[in-house]
């Protein structure tokens, strides 16, 4: 990649903030049923960036290898726009230029899983492991595919080596614990116990998984997601984190009505990147199914 054409798309995606680290039922009367605060809004410099790629792609003469890059980097953006289809899009025209790209098969995946094609999302996962066997993120992606496949034991191994990559975040502990409990409920609870133990004292990740392990309840983790916050957009994001582990406790209790209003609200933040905005119609279609009448 030439030096002027990289520092532009340096600049497109430092300008953009993808270079970030990176989840019909009646309502229940103890629901937190209400979205607290406006759901998040495009980003505008977002829809900027996504127009110069565009001009790039069309003006700009560019290698193979710097096409396909620019055609994944269009695709992480209409991701966070919430443009699924035109994301799949750029991500299979990249895959066909460059098949080695390692980042694109892990989207592709993460859309095979959505969408329930899981021997799909099985082949990408193994892709990007293939190219590259240190890319933690796969095995959660295929932890996740294998969880929502009915295959928890399986699912269970690629989240201990997920987790294993970082012990200090409580987020992988939560997914392990998720998997775990389909295995064995008690244990699975022994563990996150013993997990919490390697956790940083307080935070918000931490904060979730005392709520999972029953030191908080639902107002006080509410409470809990305003706190030391940093920019506005992030209460959002913690509550799409909130209502959706919420859900999976009420789950857990066999509440299913608590459990999908809790899913919804996980849905109208509109954090169409993170995990849990991922998984929370994943998890509302199951429930859902779960509630009709046996033909």
């Amino acid at each position: 990649m030439s030096g002027k054409v990289r520092a532009v798309l340096m600049a497109l995606i430092a300008g953009s903030g993808l270079l970030l680290t990176g989840c019909a039922s009646k309502p229940d009367n103890d629901v937190q049923g209400q979205l607290l605060v406006a759901p998040v809004l495009n980003d505008y410099k977002l829809e900027m960036t996504l127009a110069k790629l565009s001009e790039i792609l069309v003006s700009a003469k560019l290698t193979e290898e710097q096409r396909a890059r620019f055609l994944y980097e269009r695709g992480v953006i209409y991701d966070r726009l919430g443009l699924r289809l035109m994301a799949r899009i750029q991500f299979h025209e990249a895959l066909t230029i460059k098949p080695d790209l390692a980042d694109a098969y892990n989207f592709m995946g993460i859309y095979f899983t959505q969408e329930g094609d899981y021997e799909s999302a099985f082949e990408s996962f193994d892709s990007v492991l293939e190219l590259m066997p240190d890319y933690d993120y796969a095995y959660l992606n295929r932890g996740l595919a294998l969880y929502y496949a009915g295959r928890p034991q399986l699912a269970v191994k690629d989240m201990k080596t997920f987790f294993a990559s970082d012990q200090q975040d409580g987020y992988r502990a939560l997914w392990l614990y998720l998997t775990e409990y389909d295995v064995n409920a008690t244990q699975a609870m022994t563990q996150l116990q013993a997990n919490r133990a390697l956790l940083p004292a307080d935070g918000w990740a931490s904060d979730i998984v005392d709520y999972v392990l029953g030191k908080h309840n639902d107002a006080e983790l509410l409470a809990l997601a305003k706190k030391q916050l940093k920019q506005p957009r992030e209460y959002v994001e913690r509550l799409c984190e909130a209502y959706f582990y919420m859900a999976k406790v009420a789950e857990e209790q066999q509440k299913n009505h608590k459990a999908a209003q809790y899913l919804r609200l996980a849905l109208a933040t509109n954090i169409y990147d993170f995990v849990e905005y991922r998984y929370a119609r994943v998890e509302l279609a199951n429930l859902l199914k779960a509630e009709q009448p046996a033909e």
